[in-house]
């Protein structure tokens, strides 16, 4: 018998070459399925992996970026006792030669704090003749005026943010309708 007969024969149904041989393509073919699934396993953990490690590096960056924010917002108050202290301080004082010394002192105190503020991304948010924003305003009250309703005409505290996230929102007057 040839090997081309074997092969015949082993094909033939009731052969137990026959039998072995579609066992073994049973198995190969599960065994290629277990393969397929495995590859994409391994794809899916690539890719959560891949997802875990953008998140990390976006939080950590996130983290750098606004660690000062409790701090931050702890100076505003700083920044507004001062900026009313100045603004308290009436001409007639402003003019005495004995008190120049201490305005200037204090003006160039309130220089030098808003450009700390500036080189850490911390800047005041626009509230005068603006739309009102609720995510950037607080409305305190409701003021008759000629400007547009909904239009902030008097601001009572200054907002602030730190780059792109409200550290504390302007509290102001909006123009009333009618």
């Amino acid at each position: 018998m040839t090997n081309d007969d074997n092969l015949a024969a082993a094909e033939t149904e009731g052969s137990p070459f026959a039998t072995q041989n579609s066992a073994d393509e049973a198995r190969f073919a599960a065994l290629e399925a277990e393969l397929a699934e495995a590859k994409q396993a391994v794809l899916y953990a690539a890719a959560d992996a891949q997802n875990v490690r953008r998140r990390a590096e976006k939080e950590a960056a996130d983290a750098r970026a606004y660690a000062v924010t409790g701090f931050a917002r702890d100076l505003l108050s700083v920044a507004d006792n001062l900026e009313r202290g100045l603004a308290a301080i009436p001409a007639e004082m402003r003019a005495d030669d004995k008190m120049k010394g201490l305005v200037a002192g204090l003006e160039a105190t309130g220089r030098e704090l808003e450009a700390v503020f500036q080189r850490h991304g911390i800047a005041k948010v626009k509230a005068m003749g603006e739309k009102l924003d609720p995510n950037w305003h607080q409305a305190m009250m409701e003021v008759p005026s000629d400007a547009a309703p909904g239009t902030i005409v008097q601001e009572m505290q200054a907002g602030y943010a730190l780059k792109d996230r409200l550290l504390r929102p302007a509290l102001v007057g909006v123009a009333k309708a009618g």
